[in-house]
């Protein structure tokens, strides 16, 4: 089991030798855990579906397998963080950090929650850590199910078919574009970052208008 881990996170940097290397089972076992348990925040997300859709365009994976796979990982992944935020209770929001858990990862799901509500679950997909916490956070605030589980349905099917297929259709339309997989995975990085950066963007925006009409008063 160590040697398995050492392999692995020897080629967590690699996302090519990664997938070479752990395949259908590996490629599953991320996306469940990025969005299964608040450890996973750290695990490449958006760049590895790429990737992997890359791979499938080369014929290395096959792309119904491979979004069939993912998306039943990444359904219930969420479905398990959801689980562990309802049964935790609001006390997961005193635990305290270590170095697979911050709780300001945590605190920004619960912000970014409480302005969206259950709508969060599928826009979370896309937006790096957020997704890793926002099923806790669905779970702690008790919301229904049964809505739970047809957002994270739906966000789970559009992240992971988005996601291999912009690969697969890159893999197919460009030629020799995996000589270039940096530079698509960079890009995918940046892009998925942006979601997150323009909403702490508005949010301080907002914080500072209302400071200054705190001030006038």
């Amino acid at each position: 089991m160590l040697e398995w881990l050492y392999e692995f996170f020897s080629r967590l940097h690699n996302l090519e030798e990664l997938i070479q290397w752990g395949g259908y089972s590996v490629l599953g076992g991320i996306v469940f855990c990025e969005t299964g348990i608040m450890l996973g925040f750290f695990l490449p997300g958006d760049s590895l579906l790429v990737t992997a859709g890359l791979f499938a365009a080369k014929g290395d994976l096959h792309i119904v397998w491979l979004n069939v796979g993912l998306s039943v990982a990444a359904i219930s992944g969420d479905s398990l963080g959801y689980w562990i935020g309802a049964r935790g209770g609001k006390k997961i929001y005193s635990r305290p950090d270590s170095r697979f858990f911050r709780r300001q990862h945590l605190l920004a799901a619960k912000s970014f929650y409480d302005k969206h509500g259950g709508k969060t679950i599928v826009f979370a997909r896309f937006m790096p850590i957020v997704r890793t916490f926002a099923p806790v956070v669905a779970g702690v605030a008790e919301m229904n199910y049964s809505s739970f589980l047809t957002y994270n349905i739906l966000g789970g099917l559009g992240w992971v078919f988005s996601m291999t297929m912009l690969g697969f259709i890159l893999g197919k339309s460009i030629p020799n574009v995996d000589q270039y997989i940096y530079w698509v995975v960079t890009v995918v990085i940046i892009l998925s970052l942006l979601p997150g950066f323009a909403h702490y963007w508005k949010e301080r925006k907002q914080s500072n208008v209302e400071l200054g009409i705190a001030d006038e008063e």
